[in-house]
C-alpha cells in the first residue's frame, strides 16, 4: 500500500485532511493528491513556498480564507470522497478555535446533499494516485460546483471556481457522476438517542447496508484491555447478530481518544465467515477502516454519559436512515444506573501534570476535542511596537 515514501494510498484520515484543506482553500490545487516521488509534487512545493511569501505580502491570513463557507465546502467535498470519521473532530476544533459558528449537525445536514463519487478504498477499490490521475480534487470539485460556494477566497488569491474552472475528469470508473453515483449514503450521518445525547458519527459508505438498521444484544466491554483480553475467548457469549459495545476510549477516557473504535470481530465468528457486526464506542477509528462502526458517542463514559451505564444483554437499537441510536432501557432504569454510577465513580486516574489538564479541560468529541481554553478567535494578531 506504501511503495515509497509517502502518506497513505486509501482515503484515510491523512488523505481526507489533505482534501479537506485544498477544499477549504488553503492549498494550492492538486496538493492533495500528488503522488511523494511524482515529480510535480516537488514543482508544487516550491510554488507552494513563493506563494506563502506572496501571502504575507499581501496580507493575506487564515482567518481570511477559513471562513464559514469555507467549512462548508470541506464537509461537502468530504461527502464525495467518502472522507474520514476524524474530519467532523478536527474540523470543529478549528472552528473553534478560529470563533467560526460550526457544529456537528452540519456534517450530516450537508452531507445529505452529495452522493458518493470518488470509488476509493475503503468505501470503494481505487488508491490515492488513482484520484490523481483521474483528475484530482479539482474535477471532484467541479463535478459538485453547484453545491459549492465558488466565490470563497484561496491562498491562489483567486477563488474557489476560479481554481477548478478548467478541471477535467479523465477516468470515469475513479470519479463519477451525480447522475450516477458510486453510491447514495455518502458523508457522516450523525445519531442521536438515548445512547447518544449530544451525538455519535456513522460513516455510511464503509458500512455493511443490511446493519444500518439493526437491533441487537451488547456485549460490553469496559476497558481496551478487557476487550483485547475477552474478544478471542471462545466462550465469549456473541453473535452475529451482538452489538460490540466499548467503554473508556473517549477525550478523557483514554485519555486522548485513540483509534481503537475499529474493534476485531471475535475469531469464532471471523471462522464463520461474519465479515462485519455493529460496533459503538466512544473511541476514534483509522479512516483507512471500514465496518458498520459508531464512534465518538457524545458525552462518553468517562463524562457520565449513557454509554457508561451499557450492560452486556441490553438491547441497542440503531436506525441510521432515521438518525437514532437508542439504548432499549426505560428512562428511569436509565436515570438509577447513572446515579449510581455518579455514587460509585472511581478515583480519577491522574491527579497531576499533564494528564490532569488534559481531563479536566478537553471538550466531548462532539465539540471537537480540542481545550476548553482555546475556543474562540484569539492571539491572531500581533501589534506592531511603535517606534
Amino acid at each position: 500500500m506504501s511503495r515509497s515514501p509517502g502518506t497513505c494510498m486509501t482515503m484515510g484520515s491523512a488523505s481526507t485532511m489533505a482534501s479537506v484543506v485544498e477544499a477549504m482553500g488553503l492549498a494550492l490545487p492538486f496538493n492533495a493528491t500528488l503522488p511523494a516521488v511524482d515529480s510535480r509534487r516537488r514543482v508544487l512545493a516550491h510554488e507552494t513556498g513563493r506563494r506563502i511569501v506572496a501571502m504575507v505580502r499581501e496580507d493575506l491570513r487564515l482567518s481570511h480564507i477559513a471562513t464559514r463557507r469555507a467549512f462548508d465546502n470541506a464537509i461537502l467535498v468530504s461527502a464525495a470522497i467518502g472522507g474520514s470519521t476524524n474530519t467532523a473532530i478536527h474540523l470543529l476544533a478549528l472552528a473553534g478555535r478560529l470563533g467560526v459558528p460550526l457544529s456537528l449537525a452540519d456534517f450530516d445536514r450537508l452531507s445529505r446533499e452529495v452522493p458518493l463519487l470518488v470509488d476509493l478504498q475503503p468505501s470503494g477499490k481505487y488508491l490515492m494516485e488513482d484520484l490523481h490521475y483521474a483528475g484530482g480534487l479539482p474535477a471532484v470539485i467541479a463535478e459538485i460546483a453547484d453545491r459549492l460556494s465558488l466565490d470563497a477566497p484561496t491562498v491562489t488569491g483567486g477563488t474557489l471556481g476560479e481554481n477548478v474552472a478548467g478541471a477535467q475528469c479523465f477516468n470515469r470508473d475513479v470519479i463519477h457522476t451525480c447522475a450516477a453515483p458510486v453510491s447514495e449514503n455518502a458523508g457522516l450521518w450523525i445519531l442521536h438517542g438515548s445512547l447518544a445525547p449530544d451525538g455519535a458519527v456513522l460513516k455510511p459508505s464503509a458500512a455493511s447496508p443490511a446493519l444500518l438498521r439493526h437491533r441487537g444484544r451488547a456485549v460490553v466491554f469496559e476497558t481496551i484491555e478487557e476487550l483485547r483480553a475477552r474478544i478471542d475467548d471462545p466462550d465469549l457469549d456473541v453473535d452475529e447478530s451482538s452489538v460490540l459495545v466499548l467503554k473508556g476510549c473517549g477525550p478523557r477516557g483514554y485519555p486522548g481518544m485513540a483509534e481503537v473504535g475499529n474493534m476485531p470481530l471475535p475469531k469464532k465468528l471471523l471462522a464463520r465467515g461474519v465479515r462485519d457486526m455493529l460496533r459503538i464506542s466512544d473511541a476514534r477509528m483509522s479512516g483507512t477502516a471500514f465496518g458498520t462502526v459508531v464512534l465518538h458517542v457524545s458525552p462518553e463514559s468517562d463524562a457520565g454519559g449513557p454509554l457508561a451505564i451499557v450492560r452486556t444483554g441490553d438491547e441497542i437499537l440503531l436506525d441510521g436512515p432515521a438518525r437514532k441510536l437508542e439504548l432499549l432501557v426505560n428512562d428511569s432504569a436509565i436515570e438509577r444506573r447513572l446515579a449510581a454510577w455518579r455514587a460509585e465513580r472511581p478515583k480519577p486516574k491522574y491527579d497531576r501534570g499533564y494528564y490532569k489538564l488534559y481531563i479536566d479541560h478537553v471538550l466531548q468529541a462532539d465539540r471537537g476535542a480540542d481545550f476548553d481554553f482555546l475556543i474562540g478567535a484569539s492571539g491572531s494578531l500581533v501589534e506592531r511596537e511603535s517606534h
